[in-house]
């Protein structure tokens, strides 16, 4: 039987268990001494994301070649930011990870619409 009087900390519990991202203690935003269930960039990513799906709900975006060929180009910081970092040639930081990221979620979300925009019609 499943308990659905689930507490905050069990929810944090619960999200550990996922394997969304790496959750690298000084790479994850802190908030009243509890670490987010994700790391800065991936903070970023879903915020950006999730604020370009709310917009889309309320206003009509037209998915023309500009606005896709911009949304490519909008995942380079996030790339670049990356993988400079994971091949050591220099350290970021949390604001730039969660800039980068938002920048990121932002195009992905961009791209994720239009496909389906393009599949359906």
């Amino acid at each position: 039987m499943l308990n659905y009087n689930l507490t905050g900390n069990k929810i944090i519990e619960i999200t550990y268990k996922i394997p969304i991202c790496h959750r690298l203690p000084d790479r994850t935003f802190k908030l009243r001494g509890y670490y987010f269930p994700v790391c800065a960039r991936c903070t970023g990513i879903y915020i950006g994301a999730f604020t370009y799906f709310i917009y889309v709900y309320f206003f009509y975006v037209e998915y023309t070649f500009q606005l896709l060929l911009l949304a490519f180009i909008m995942t380079v910081p996030t790339i670049f930011d990356g993988i400079t970092q994971l091949l050591g040639l220099r350290l970021s930081n949390n604001k730039l990870r969660f800039f980068t990221g938002l920048i990121g979620g932002l195009s992905l979300a961009i791209l994720i619409k239009a496909i389906k925009y393009y599949i359906l019609t």
